[in-house]
């Protein structure tokens, strides 16, 4: 196979060859059968595209057709016994389970996929320890743009083997490597080829036991990454010890649009060291410092270069232990935030008691579509607060809002609640869920809450779990989901 390629190509029959390819690779099984038929008539009747490549009719030609059909027909084949079908440059195969002969298969495939722009083989165990037997075909794969690998079980030569390879690939535009804890301690000898003017646009790596000396080649590499518009370093909880270098990187990525930092053991330090950074990321569209318990207190004095962040719209502060000075630090700066969209301040305990102290962000936040308030230990006076708020119109774009898991309001409180959530005209999703280990009867605020339903026209789900309605309610909500046309999910998970 290999010498009828050989010869075909110096014979300059390889254009052909990547034009029938294309073709499979648009997924439209009406051309592969037209594409067949076409075939079967080479002997007398050769297709267009042959006559116009061909110099005349020999038998080398019709051999690489031959070929080249016999491979494209293998190709269906694999991807109909994984229950895959062909996409245009790509070929995705995240979650299928693949086995060592898979394997085996897709790599003897890969010379027939010239134009491949895309390559998942994610969450699949079996890659690891044969990444290599991949790396040594990307040269016939250099058009490749994404390459994702997250969770294959990577070992120290699969990321050695990786490392060697990418350079042959000088259109990757995405790289994931997350959840493969081999990637630790050698990020030097993956990224080491990646070199200034690189054109990587999105770098995941994600729960990858990153180590500092890991963090401090990132930061030192980030100026060569001038295209870079998504970096996600999720879940390694050493690299907080080099935020220093990766701040310092983060001044030369002015294109960056999402930093993903959940979960990275930063400190109240790490606050003020990311804000002397924010000045330079105006482009920034995507904050998430969450879970970074040891965060609290930072935001006191600092987050001043936030206002800087015109463009954000999504800032991820869950479970972060902030303090009540740490909201009001945030609120003097997130009111000047004005293409926020997501606020999440899920697990902050501080904010129960002190939701005026964001006041000023829920009322000129105009474009806030989704606001997460779960187990913030909110009270009664809280609710009200946000009540009054809902009423005066200033949440009007809203579309999901989370109050779960606080069982401290009252029903004084939640029935001041639903008798104004009617204002919120866009809302689609709701849940005032109470705590597992907690149950509660239901009041008469429920049909306000119904009541409310009535008039908010693109409401599909509320969660109320763990509420128990007694039967007169119970047979309320049942005759409401018969009477209305509209889907509703209440996801109560079974009254009591």
């Amino acid at each position: 196979m290999s010498q009828t390629r050989k010869k075909t190509s110096s014979e300059g029959e390889t254009k052909p060859q990547t034009s029938s390819v294309n073709k499979f690779l648009r997924g439209s099984k009406a051309e592969s059968r037209k594409e067949n038929n076409d075939l079967k008539t080479t002997d007398s009747q050769p297709s267009n595209w042959i006559q116009k490549t061909a110099p005349s009719e020999t038998a080398k030609p019709l051999s690489s057709e031959m070929e080249l059909r016999s491979s494209m027909e293998k190709y269906e084949q694999f991807l109909q016994k994984l229950g895959k079908k062909a996409v245009n440059k790509c070929l995705d195969l995240n979650n299928c389970g693949l086995t060592t002969a898979d394997m085996k298969d897709m790599v003897a495939l890969l010379p027939f996929l010239p134009d491949l722009e895309e390559l998942d083989i994610s969450w699949n165990d079996f890659v690891g320890g044969t990444l290599h037997s991949i790396t040594q075909q990307m040269h016939l794969v250099s058009k490749l743009k994404i390459l994702r690998l997250g969770s294959c079980r990577l070992t120290t030569d699969d990321v050695q083997a990786l490392g060697e390879a990418l350079e042959m690939i000088p259109e990757l535009e995405e790289l994931n490597l997350s959840w493969n804890s081999k990637v630790g301690g050698n990020l030097p000898l993956i990224l080491q080829k990646f070199q200034k003017g690189s054109k990587i646009q999105m770098l995941k790596l994600v729960d990858c036991t990153l180590t500092s000396e890991d963090g401090t080649f990132l930061g030192q590499l980030l100026p060569m990454l001038q295209s870079l518009e998504v970096l996600d370093l999720s879940i390694n909880r050493d690299i907080g010890g080099s935020l220093n270098s990766i701040a310092q990187g983060l001044k030369s990525t002015s294109n960056l649009k999402v930093l993903k930092l959940h979960s990275c053991g930063l400190s109240q330090k790490s606050v003020k060291i990311l804000d002397a950074a924010f000045r330079y990321l105006a482009e920034l569209r995507k904050l998430d410092l969450s879970c970074n318990k040891d965060l609290g207190g930072g935001f006191e004095d600092s987050s001043a270069q936030l206002v800087m962040l015109k463009h954000l719209q999504v800032l991820d502060l869950h479970q972060c232990s902030l303090t009540a000075d740490d909201v009001m630090s945030l609120t003097e700066t997130s009111v000047h935030l004005s293409a926020l969209e997501v606020f999440n301040l899920s697990w902050n305990k501080c904010v129960g008691g002190n939701l005026k102290l964001l006041l000023e962000t829920l009322k000129l936040s105009m474009s806030l579509r989704v606001l997460r308030l779960s187990s913030c230990s909110l009270v009664t006076e809280d609710v009200v607060l946000l009540a009054s708020v809902i009423q005066m119109g200033h949440l009007a774009k809203l579309r999901k809002l989370d109050l779960s898991y606080n069982d401290s309001i009252c029903d004084a409180g939640w029935t001041m609640f639903c008798q104004n959530v009617r204002f919120l005209k866009e809302l689609i999703e709701l849940d005032i869920s109470l705590r597992p280990s907690n149950f509660r009867d239901c009041g008469q605020w429920f049909r306000h809450l119904l009541c409310a339903v009535i008039k908010l026209p693109q409401i599909t789900e509320i969660g109320m779990k763990r509420w128990i309605l007694p039967a007169s309610q119970e047979e309320e909500l049942e005759c409401f989901d018969q009477d209305k046309k509209r889907s509703i999910h209440f996801d109560h998970g079974g009254f009591q």
